[in-house]
């Protein structure tokens, strides 16, 4: 799993995102959490590349919970069970499946 967090200052848009997703050779989709909403016991049989635009999205992995802001990207590797969900707002992130 890598985790790469967003450092600077002003935070990028949603089609920044979706043009960095394609610049690394993947298709970018966008995803909306309502408020509360959870995505649960999830496996892909490919990586999948996470990139928050708007709010906050925490993961589980494996017991292990992470939030992500905004402008935070996450890789989970393949066959990795894990949960999605949004906390008391909605959240906005784009996702990609990564094969090799």
């Amino acid at each position: 799993m890598l985790i790469t967090r967003w450092q600077a200052p002003i935070v990028p848009q949603i089609e920044q995102i979706k043009t960095w997703f394609e610049m690394e050779g993947l298709e970018p989709n966008e995803v909306v959490l309502k408020t509360n909403e959870v995505y649960k016991d999830l496996r892909h049989p490919f990586d999948n590349v996470i990139m928050v635009a708007q709010g906050e999205l925490i993961l589980n992995i494996a017991g292990n919970k992470l939030l992500l802001r905004e402008g935070d990207k996450i890789v989970i590797p393949s066959n990795t069970k894990h949960s999605r969900e949004s906390n008391s707002e909605s959240c906005v992130y784009i996702s990609a499946q990564k094969t090799y």
